[in-house]
């Protein structure tokens, strides 16, 4: 389920999922002034990003995300959300982690103008051959 609340989550995860191999952010590979991009997919989006990282030898051991709002709330989707992401990036849902948090009142989430996402990828990349 999302509004454009839901893309939040998915531009973090694409991010951390690069920022892992060094390959810049979402910005690089979709840049916001392209539009070609107007209007996609953020799921999308998250899977080309993920492939990329895939290409460069990103073996995805977890994900970690946390959503920070005021008054939306994570736990009646979190499942739904978990199983998404871990299909998206071809993962066991067991890898991915999906928790909230609110500022209590404090900054623009708190004032419930709008929803912001942390997220941190973990992985490794196969050991180059010796030989």
């Amino acid at each position: 389920m999302g509004t454009s609340d839901a893309d939040v989550v998915a531009h973090a995860v694409a991010d951390a999922l690069l920022g892992a191999v060094a390959l810049g952010d979402l910005g690089s590979l979709f840049p916001s002034d392209d539009p070609s991009w107007a209007g996609a997919d953020s799921m999308e989006l998250l899977a080309i990003a993920a492939q990329r990282c895939a290409s460069q030898g990103l073996m995805l051991s977890h994900l970690d995300v946390t959503v920070i709002a005021q008054t939306v709330r994570v736990a009646p989707l979190r499942e739904e959300m978990r199983r998404r992401l871990a299909s998206v990036l071809e993962v066991d849902v067991g890898a991915v982690s999906v928790k909230a948090t609110s500022t209590d009142g404090m900054g623009f989430t708190g004032r419930d103008e709008g929803v912001a996402a942390v997220a941190v990828a973990t992985g490794r990349r196969p050991l180059p051959s010796s030989g």
